[in-house]
């Protein structure tokens, strides 16, 4: 009696990892009395690629509330154009502050 060997063999499914969405973080551009509004606007423009009317109105906020969004990014990229910005603003003797905090998670998620 022959018996055929793969009825016998015992097979796993694979399972797929699920994979999560990277935490992401939001670029703040901090106000103060010294940056002026021409040079917020051209960091917005170069570092964060906006529309000069969004940067425009970015830089509105940042003037008017204290700080402003300059985008949402993961943390590695968000810490480049921090760094990035910083970079510039020293370089033009601005002490335009950037920095980044966790984006809030999203309730319907």
């Amino acid at each position: 009696m022959s018996t055929d060997p793969r009825e016998f063999t015992l097979t796993q499914a694979r399972v797929e990892p699920l994979l999560e969405r990277p935490r992401m973080w939001r670029v703040l551009l901090h106000n103060d009395d010294f940056t002026t509004q021409d040079f917020v606007v051209w960091v917005l423009e170069s570092i964060f690629q906006k529309p000069h009317a969004e940067a425009f109105s970015i830089m509105l906020s940042v003037h008017q509330s204290g700080m402003g969004v300059a985008g949402v990014f993961t943390h590695d990229v968000a810490d480049t154009k921090v760094k990035a910005t910083e970079r510039l603003a020293e370089e033009h003797e601005f002490p335009l502050l950037a920095t980044m905090e966790p984006e809030t998670e999203s309730v319907n998620q």
